[in-house]
């Protein structure tokens, strides 16, 4: 019997690529749907431990607090022991946490467990650019990267509208694990598809200190400052508007179903047409246009929710979520392209900012929602996103 010749490497290649883009979306969805999961179960978690909207919200910054201080460390732990290495830790390390903490018995150890799910979580957006682009060729790699940041997208939203109907039926903890389940399954698809590494050369520029030297010429410019703001203004103030637009809709006049609850998260698809087009435009006419009209979209948006009629307050939120995204993939794109010689860690410190806002406006949206309702959320996101138009002005138009 004739042996099958074997592929051609260019064959080889392909495949391996595939195996490599497959292998990112699983981490990317099982990262993403366990770190936003509670955001549609939040009045349950309030009702369950006996607490208020913006303590049950802190289940969520926990998890982003974690993830926000751990993506500069984990940045150097791939640069040491390798990015394959390194994520499949962060992956497998997480997916446990989130089948512990679900079934926390008290509110401080469940934020205790979430805190350290984030710290694992971080490992996946901080390496996952580095590995790809190591291992792909850089026209490919383009590729690769949206594909990866689709799995984000699909990972956020299973997170969120898998748990709220099984919460409904069950209990939010059923509703978490549930979820953490489903990330499971797709970190070990990660960890069976995910090549050897081929590209990577282990203390690659120069280690930690030269690392640190790098995030400190980043600083020293105001323009990659202003984008650094700008990411910890409008991801805080988004988060805080899907944070509480849960405890809004399961109170009158709407009092609606969890499950329904958990279908106004499709939303988020909105982003998922946005971003991508908003690069196009942005490469046409500049990025500073078009983040200026991607951020007043989203000023509109928050304020059209704060219509009586639910089909108003949903298509607010689709406004709102098409804006975020828009603006966010290019200010993250620019965040990385104006660090010449630095760029790994000018995304560091994009993503720090961006998960650290998450985590503080997302919590303080909660104060203004105790003290004013609805009203006090929209007008804290509208005074984040007003803010992040004069840091876009002041930082960075001015600093060319």
């Amino acid at each position: 019997m004739r042996t099958p010749d074997p592929p051609p490497d260019g064959e080889v290649t392909t495949r391996r690529q595939a195996r490599l883009v497959v292998a990112l979306v699983c981490a990317a969805m099982a990262t993403f749907a366990q770190l936003y999961s509670p955001q549609g179960v939040l009045p349950d978690i309030a009702r369950d431990l006996g607490t208020g909207a913006e303590t049950a919200a802190l289940t969520i910054s926990a998890s982003t607090l974690g993830l926000a201080v751990a993506v500069m460390p984990w940045s150097f732990a791939g640069d040491r022991y390798g990015r394959r290495r390194a994520m499949l830790v962060a992956v497998v390390g997480a997916t446990v946490l989130g089948l512990v903490s679900a079934w926390m018995p008290t509110l401080e150890l469940v934020l205790l467990a979430r805190l350290l799910q984030g710290v694992f979580l971080a490992g996946v957006p901080a390496l996952a650019m580095a590995y790809l682009n190591d291992e792909v060729e850089t026209r490919a790699a383009v590729v690769a990267a949206g594909w990866f940041v689709g799995g984000t997208t699909i990972g956020g939203l299973t997170g969120r509208i898998v748990a709220t109907p099984v919460a409904e039926q069950t209990s939010w903890r059923l509703g978490l694990t549930v979820v953490s389940i489903i990330a499971a399954v797709a970190a070990f698809a990660f960890v069976l598809l995910a090549p050897a590494e081929r590209g990577f050369v282990p203390g690659r520029g120069g280690g930690a200190h030269a690392a640190l030297r790098k995030v400190a010429g980043n600083l020293r410019d105001p323009a990659l400052v202003g984008l650094y703001l700008i990411a910890f203004l409008l991801m805080g103030g988004f988060v805080a508007m899907y944070n509480y637009l849960s405890f809004r809709l399961v109170a009158p006049p709407y009092l609606l179903p969890g499950w329904l609850v958990g279908l106004a998260f499709l939303a988020y698809l909105a982003g998922t047409v946005s971003a991508p087009r908003a690069g196009v435009v942005a490469s046409r006419h500049g990025r500073y246009p078009v983040i200026v009209v991607m951020v007043l979209v989203m000023l509109v948006g928050v304020g059209i929710t704060l219509a009586g009629p639910l089909w108003l307050v949903l298509l607010g939120l689709v406004v709102l979520t098409a804006g975020f995204f828009g603006a966010h993939s290019v200010a993250s794109g620019w965040a990385s392209a104006r660090a010449v010689h630095s760029r790994s860690q000018s995304t560091a410190l994009y993503n720090l900012a961006y998960y650290g806002g998450s985590s503080v406006l997302g919590w303080a949206g909660g104060l203004a929602w105790e003290a004013a309702g609805w009203g006090g959320v929209v007008g804290f996101v509208a005074a984040a996103v007003l803010l992040a138009l004069v840091v876009l002005e002041v930082c960075v138009r001015r600093s060319g």
